[in-house]
């Protein structure tokens, strides 16, 4: 018994070790400090002002070249992703697309019928935060005003989805940008009718975190069982940047193509109904795009045109850089919106890409 009981320890333990990043010797030099300078100033966790990061780390050519912590976040600590959840739940839906599951253009109602009401709004128009739903996306600065917080907070809370089918159309779908976290857990419902409900609840680790060797992701659920695709991800930088390396290689891990290319290349097109201004970078499908889009330069001057990145609340961050081999998770703790991702950008790619310039 107590054999058996090793050997499976055992490989557990090496099946863990293989699944570490390969790295190489933590990188140093002055580009090095110029880049820890801005993302790790002094700390005061009294006021909570000013530049907070707890995790950076770089990828480049798929191999760890640099990784620091701060606060109380560690290597082993699985992080709150805020909104980068949203982008999450777009890879998902990606390996049930290559599965044949759905396609782009059906009707969310053939999959959560509580928006049957709204026949002519696709997965795509949610993909592109184009639902046309009055949502408003206030947070701490307009609570009482906040669709966003009454859902995750209070009168929405207990069904998310439900709570934001529930809002009345302001625009055709498919038609306006205007972000929204209700757009994203209504895909999260829809998920559950896209891969039936004995297979929803291990669906994000069957399908998606497993295959990646993502071992200690949490993604909570509201109490109708619906994941909340908005906010609730809990993950290691490291596995984060799993995800990074997936997309930069275009879905593609190791010798299976786990996201159809085509899928990517949907998440890095530029929704057309967007217009300058509506946000800080550019909406592809649910993830941000580094382009100049409706007359106005590219949001982060200093990346490549090819950056795309995951974001979240309170300066969570996911960059994959394809043109410069390298994916960059930041997590933070911003209360005073000092953060700026060129600034992290343009230094990180200054000490580990030299100077690139789109």
């Amino acid at each position: 018994m107590f054999k058996g009981l090793f050997l499976c320890l055992l490989l557990i333990s090496l099946a863990v070790r293989a699944e570490e990043w390969p790295t190489d010797p933590q990188a140093t030099g002055p580009a090095v400090e110029a880049l820890e300078a801005y993302a790790f100033p002094p700390r005061d966790d009294g006021t909570r002002q000013g530049v907070r990061t707890d995790a950076l780390l770089v990828i480049r050519d798929g191999r760890l070249v640099y990784e620091r912590y701060a606060g109380p976040t560690t290597a082993d600590t699985p992080h709150l992703t805020w909104s980068i959840s949203k982008s999450l739940m777009a890879t998902l839906l990606g390996v049930a697309y290559g599965e044949g599951r759905f396609r782009l253009e059906d009707p969310v109602s053939k999959y959560y019928p509580a928006l049957e009401r709204h026949p002519a709004l696709t997965l795509r128009d949610l993909l592109h935060w184009a639902s046309g739903l009055d949502w408003q996306e206030d947070y701490e600065y307009a609570p009482l005003k906040s669709s966003v917080v009454a859902m995750l907070y209070t009168r929405g809370h207990r069904d998310m989805a439900a709570f934001a089918a529930s809002h009345e159309a302001y625009a055709a779908p498919g038609k306006a940008f205007r972000y929204s976290s209700g757009d994203s857990n209504l895909l999260a419902a829809a998920l559950k009718g896209i891969v039936g409900p004995q297979r929803y609840a291990d669906y994000p680790w069957t399908a998606l975190f497993e295959p990646l060797g993502i071992r200690r992701a949490v993604w909570e659920t509201d109490a109708a069982g619906t994941f909340v695709a908005s906010s609730y991800v809990y993950l290691t930088a490291r596995d984060l940047a799993r995800i990074g390396l997936l997309m930069a290689r275009d879905g593609r891990w190791g010798e299976r193509q786990l996201l159809p290319a085509e899928w990517v290349a949907f998440n890095r097109t530029p929704f057309a109904g967007y217009k300058a201004g509506q946000d800080e970078a550019v909406p592809g499908g649910h993830w941000w795009l580094n382009l100049a889009a409706d007359g106005a330069p590219s949001p982060w001057p200093d990346a490549p045109p090819d950056t795309f990145a995951a974001l979240g609340h309170w300066g969570q961050a996911l960059y994959v850089i394809p043109s410069a081999n390298l994916v960059i998770v930041r997590y933070g703790d911003d209360r005073d919106g000092r953060y700026r991702h060129n600034e992290l950008l343009k230094r990180t790619l200054a000490a580990f890409a030299g100077t690139v310039r789109p």
